[in-house]
């Protein structure tokens, strides 16, 4: 690999061309990971552990808590975290492959344009992540899930389930659609600052 197409793929990986951008990938890369990743699974580590139900029962807490978990919340916020990366990730690969540096790419309106798309591209996919968060998780997280076993125990049809820590789980709900909505909002912030420096009211990097 040539030193030529190292240096363009760092100019055109490293740093967006807004400075909004750069703050996104700050709070993307750093904040809103680490949160995911350190006090996710201290939250949600053992959750199938400690999910009981009555009776308590191994097949009946599985049952119940998948069930109760079609999909855990660890899982779903880092394939929402992979898939917001996606459009971004095609963007520099082409910046990369085009030898465009990153001070070009807010002077030649294929390349603006090009990047556009991936910033709306990426808050299509937080709105389609957040919708589903909704349908998945709620808002708020009960102490009490009433679980259906009539396909599993033929003697009762509904059973109460205890949720663990179901106060820290609302709290660490309420903080991941925060900061879909804040990652949302640096979007919407960024298309603007661009057609700002494209129409000349802010300085081009």
């Amino acid at each position: 690999m040539s030193p030529n197409y190292i240096r363009s793929f760092s100019e055109g990986c490293l740093r967006p061309p807004t400075v909004i951008g750069q703050f996104h990938t700050l709070f993307f890369g750093s904040i809103r990971m680490f949160f995911l990743g350190v006090l996710g699974f201290a939250v949600y580590g053992n959750e199938a552990l400690h999910f009981s139900c009555d009776p308590d029962k191994r097949e009946v807490n599985l049952f119940c808590y998948n069930q109760f978990r079609p999909i855990t919340p660890q899982v779903f916020w880092a394939l929402q975290l992979v898939i917001v990366l996606v459009p971004g990730a095609f963007f520099h690969l082409y910046a990369a492959c085009k030898s465009i540096k990153q001070e070009n790419i807010l002077q030649k309106s294929s390349y603006t344009g090009f990047y556009i798309f991936s910033v709306f591209l990426r808050i299509v996919l937080e709105v389609v992540a957040f919708w589903l968060q909704i349908q998945l998780f709620g808002f708020k997280v009960n102490a009490i899930y009433m679980c259906d076993v009539g396909a599993l125990e033929k003697k009762i049809n509904i059973t109460r389930c205890m949720v663990p820590e179901h106060f820290e789980k609302t709290i660490f709900l309420i903080a991941m659609y925060t900061f879909t909505v804040i990652t949302m909002i640096l979007c919407v912030a960024e298309i603007f600052e661009i057609s700002c420096r494209r129409l000349g009211f802010l300085k081009t990097q």
